[in-house]
């Protein structure tokens, strides 16, 4: 059995193993670009594991706007739905192969809705 998720290693955990799959898969990497060729990586996973710890166990860590961050984004790269579907699955194969419980709901529960609301403005379901 599967422990839930408990601390701030246990998400730098699953962000790390999911920007892995992020990373190998061409039909999603070109959005990373950027962020790997100017060696930003860590400082992006820290700022990831930030967001994901202040959600999961109500830290104050995260000081970005994170829609504002990706609609950014989604200017310089469209983003379309594939792509959504794509993170999503990577997402919650990582949590679901390592965690379960009720922090593990919640991350894929939010992380849900934190897609659904990217897609509504980025005006994807016109």
């Amino acid at each position: 059995m599967t422990p839930d998720i408990s601390s701030k290693a246990d998400i730098h955990f699953i962000i790390t193993s999911f920007y892995k799959k992020l990373l190998s898969d061409a039909s999603i990497s070109p959005f990373f670009k950027e962020i790997v060729t100017e060696n930003q990586l860590d400082v992006h996973l820290e700022f990831i594991t930030n967001f994901w710890n202040d959600i999961l166990f109500d830290t104050l860590s995260y000081q970005e706007n994170v829609m504002q961050k990706h609609l950014k984004s989604n200017a310089k790269m469209a983003f379309k739905k594939s792509h959504f579907d794509i993170w999503i699955s990577y997402f919650f194969e990582v949590i679901d192969a390592n965690f379960n419980g009720a922090k593990a709901s919640l991350m894929k529960n939010r992380a849900s809705s934190i897609a659904t609301v990217m897609k509504l403005k980025m005006n994807m379901y016109k």
